[in-house]
């Protein structure tokens, strides 16, 4: 019986190479798309078990080429460009949208799997209700989380057709490793500069370990064709609650976070929409509104072990703090 063979796209990236560590543990051969100039210190732990081949995500020409000549038994496409970055719009489109296009074509061609890693921001940066689940209304309130939507109507598209096909919505992701907003919430704790409004807010994160698991369980153990899970850890957390924890593993004494009217943060978060800068928008809602989702489904039928974001995030905290003297 011949090895099966699985492309990874994204895999020099955060949850990419997250994923990809978790896979090594099965017994399929990996092809890993990387990016032009990818430093290989990036990719040096995955090169016994992983073959290589670089190709922009933006490059449809590049890419479609690569694809012609091979073919699959799965794809698991995590690559993308992340939001926030400052990217014009036409490399989100092509690197995004086009690029998942020619993979799910791939794939349906070849009768191949196709695991797509989306993102819970398909339902925006803070969801219309919460727990935000599959009923839960669409938003395109950012470019990124625009792309993300597009993606998974190709997808459902071709489902139709008869792609075997699965949608992942992770939350915000945390782990070793990462600069996002977890990397950016220590900081402001750290230099107690982290302003909260006057009510509770709830926030659920991502381990990254939960989110590699998924990935796993759906490439060995199959999937019904058409499905969405969202990722995220067991239970959201209280953001005050959070930064009292970050506090703690930091060895902070007499911390707490500075405390402030609810509507500065709605004011903030006016201002930054009106001159369309995306990421504090973002930045604002983030730490003054709900957000969490329904993830039952996925614990049910993914078979996905416990996360809690406390106390697991004490690893990143610990990472945090080693990168803090290194510097």
């Amino acid at each position: 019986m011949m090895t099966k063979k699985v492309l990874i796209t994204g895999i020099s990236g955060f949850i990419g190479h997250h994923t990809a560590l978790k896979l090594m543990e099965t017994d399929y051969r990996f092809i890993g798309l990387i990016r032009p100039g990818t430093d290989k210190k990036r990719i040096e732990d995955l090169k016994r078990c992983v073959n290589f081949y670089e190709a922009d995500l933006a490059n449809i020409i590049e890419l479609r080429e690569f694809l012609q000549k091979n073919k699959f038994d799965a794809i698991i496409h995590i690559g993308a460009v992340r939001g926030g970055r400052s990217f014009p719009k036409d490399i989100y489109l092509k690197a995004n949208v086009d690029a998942t296009k020619e993979l799910v074509k791939n794939a349906y061609n070849n009768d191949s799997k196709f695991i797509f890693c989306s993102s819970v921001g398909v339902f925006g940066a803070i969801p219309q209700a919460v727990p935000a689940d599959e009923n839960t209304p669409k938003q395109d309130d950012n470019y990124y989380h625009f792309t993300k939507n597009r993606c998974e109507k190709i997808i459902d598209e071709y489902v139709q057709r008869g792609l075997k096909a699965v949608i992942v919505r992770p939350s915000i992701t945390y782990g070793t490793g990462d600069y996002g907003f977890p990397y950016t919430l220590i900081k402001l704790v750290q230099k107690r500069m982290l302003f909260l409004p006057d009510q509770p807010v709830k926030i659920h994160l991502t381990n990254v370990k939960l989110l590699a698991q998924a990935f796993k369980n759906l490439l060995v153990n199959g999937f019904e064709s058409g499905q969405r899970y969202i990722i995220a850890d067991k239970e959201p957390v209280e953001l005050r609650e959070m930064a009292q924890f970050i506090a703690s593993e930091l060895r902070m004494k007499n911390y707490s976070p500075k405390i402030i009217n609810k509507r500065y943060f709605a004011i903030a978060e006016s201002v930054c929409k009106k001159i369309r800068n995306e990421i504090w928008t973002a930045r604002f809602q983030l730490i003054s509104k709900d957000w969490y989702y329904n993830v039952e489904p996925a614990y049910k039928n993914l078979k996905l072990d416990e996360f809690r974001t406390i106390p697991e995030f004490r690893d990143v905290v610990e990472w945090f703090k080693k990168n803090q003297i290194k510097k």
